[in-house]
Formats: structure tokens, sequence, C-alpha cells
């Protein structure tokens, strides 16, 4: 018996000296990221994202093309309300498609390397290579970093625990984190294709436009202006709303808030007229921000983004971007005044 034991005990041994062996440190990995990140060619990832905004969530299914180095096509697609958005970078430029509204919108844009993308693959790596404090863990299945982030609106998304697939470090789930480590968004990998081909016309952005619309059903004509008025649950010190005014236009409503205080805003929101499809992009005025639930506009001064056929448009001269961002993101529920 006592013999046994020792045969049990001694073969146990070996099975942890293997598994330690086999085991990499976080220094090990991080430079096959570099490898990795030196070799992308391009690949073809479907994933789905969760949004969290209070008691609700969003799910969107996101497909995402990148062609090394700098073509994107990213389609956002949000299943239950039917509606998607698409960012495209060509040789051209940025363009956010909106195919349910026949718009196209042009920025002068550095997206994505100018923020972390939790869907973008090269962008994680980054996040992981910049961050020499990132933590490291390792699981049965994965290799997991816990990095800081590098968006515009970092206070509020400070952190992000970045799952990695251990057989070929491919993106398995991100987590991106509030202050108190609730996680806000959360993206779950399913298909993951390294080296994928692509056809000349997968980045034209007249082409995606079409097969967009294709796909799509047009929102209405605008001859229903109803809609209702949503309010920012961000909470901005000292400010507070002191006014709110309904105003007729030609295609129907415009509502306005004023928000009054410290840092004083005012928030417009009306109806999206659908009109004839144009060829040409509208030039937009300000970078490319990602707010999650739609991409928006951000310049010095002024946010602006569509949701579910309305316009919302932020105008402050007291809150810089972030805060800008802040509110725009929280414009979500109908909360009461």
């Amino acid at each position: 018996m006592r013999k046994k034991l020792l045969l049990l005990l001694t073969g146990l041994m070996v099975i942890f000296v293997l598994a330690a062996c086999g085991s990499k440190s976080k220094e090990d990995v991080v430079e096959e990221l570099n490898g990795k990140l030196d070799d992308l060619s391009g690949y073809k990832v479907d994933a789905k994202m969760t949004l969290k905004m209070g008691t609700d969530s969003q799910v969107y299914n996101v497909e995402i093309w990148h062609k090394d180095p700098t073509f994107y096509r990213v389609n956002l697609k949000n299943a239950e309300k039917d509606q998607s958005q698409m960012i495209l970078r060509n040789e051209e430029g940025v363009f956010v498609l909106t195919p349910a509204l026949k718009k196209s919108f042009k920025f002068q844009s550095e997206w994505p390397t100018n923020s972390s993308q939790a869907y973008l693959y090269e962008s994680l790596i980054k996040d992981i290579l910049e961050d020499k404090e990132a933590k490291f863990t390792a699981t049965k299945d994965h290799y997991v970093f816990e990095t800081k982030t590098r968006y515009q609106n970092n206070s509020m998304l400070p952190t992000q625990e970045i799952k990695l697939n251990k057989s070929d470090l491919s993106p398995a789930v991100v987590k991106v984190m509030d202050p108190d480590r609730n996680a806000l968004v959360t993206v779950e990998f399913s298909k993951v294709k390294f080296d994928a081909t692509f056809d000349k016309s997968d980045f034209d952005m007249e082409k995606n436009m079409t097969r967009a619309e294709l796909n799509m059903p047009v929102m209405a004509d605008g001859k229903d202006n109803a809609f209702t008025v949503k309010y920012p649950t961000a909470e901005i010190a000292g400010t507070k709303l002191i006014e709110e005014k309904e105003v007729a236009i030609e295609d129907g409503k415009r509502v306005v808030l004023t928000y009054d205080g410290e840092k004083s805003f005012t928030l417009v929101q009306e109806k999206v007229t659908v009109k004839e499809a144009s060829s040409s992009p509208t030039y937009v005025d300000g970078d490319l921000v990602d707010l999650g639930f739609t991409i928006g506009a951000v310049s010095d001064g002024s946010i602006t983004w569509t949701q579910d056929g309305v316009n919302y448009m932020i105008a402050s001269k007291d809150l810089n971007q972030e805060e800008l961002v802040e509110i725009a993101r929280s414009v979500q529920g109908d909360v009461e005044k």
C-alpha cells in the first residue's frame, strides 16, 4: 500500500513539474504577441458585443474585417432592432455608413489608432504592449491580461480584462470596466480567421453601402415624427435641467433641453427625415468616437450622433471632449427629470 502511495505521489510530482515547464510567463506571452502583431496580414472575426447601460443591456453582432495595414470594415448590427452601422477605412479615409438612413459620413480621423477598440485584435495587443504594469494570469485554456485602456473618456472606462486563447493567442473575451470594476462593455469572440483574403471591393464605400441597403429595411419617411425624449443619466456636479422646450420645424419637432450650472450644456433631439440617397458622403467636422450603441462625432464644444432614427447634439462651452462623450453615452434611458 505504501509503495503504491509513493508511486502515486511521484506521478503527481512529475505531472506538476511538466505542467510548470509547459506554462509561459507574462514576458513569453508578450513577446509572442509582439511577433503576432508584426506578422498580422489580415483577419475576419465574428463577435457579440453586450453594452450594459444602467439596468438595461443591448446586444450587437459585430463582424470585423481587417487588411493590413490600414483597411478596416466593422459592421455593427443590433439584431433586436434590425439596425446596423458600418465603420469603413480605406485609402480614401474613414467612413461611417448608416444604410437605414441612406447616409454615409466621412471623417478626418486617425481611427482606429487614436483609441482602444475592444473588438480589434491589434488594438488589444497594443494595449497589452503599452501597459508595462498590466496584470497577468493563466488558466487552463486562456492567458488573461488586465490593462489600462486608451479611450478618450478613460476615466469612465479605465481598465479592461483581455482573455486570449492559449492555442493561438486569438481573442476570446474582452471586458471593459468602469472604476468600480463593473463590465460595461463585453465582447465575446466566436470565430477568428487569421491570414484572411479579401476582394478589391470589400472595402469600397459605395459597394458596401449598396449591399447594406439591400439587406436593411428603410426607416419611416418622417411623416410620423413622434419620439420619446431621452435625458442623460451621467451626473455633472452643480448642473441641472432648467428648461425643456419643444420647437416646431418643417419636418416635425425639435426638443431642446437646457442644463445650467458650473458645467452648462444644451441637448437637442429631433427625428431624422429619410431623404433620397446621395452618392457623396457628408463630411463631418469632428473626430469619430465609438459610443458603444452608435458612432458619434466629437469636436471641441459639441458631440453629435444618431440612434433609433433620432438625431442628437450636445453643445457646451464648459465641457471638454471627455465629458461630452461621458454625457452622450448616458443618454440612454427615459428617466425622471
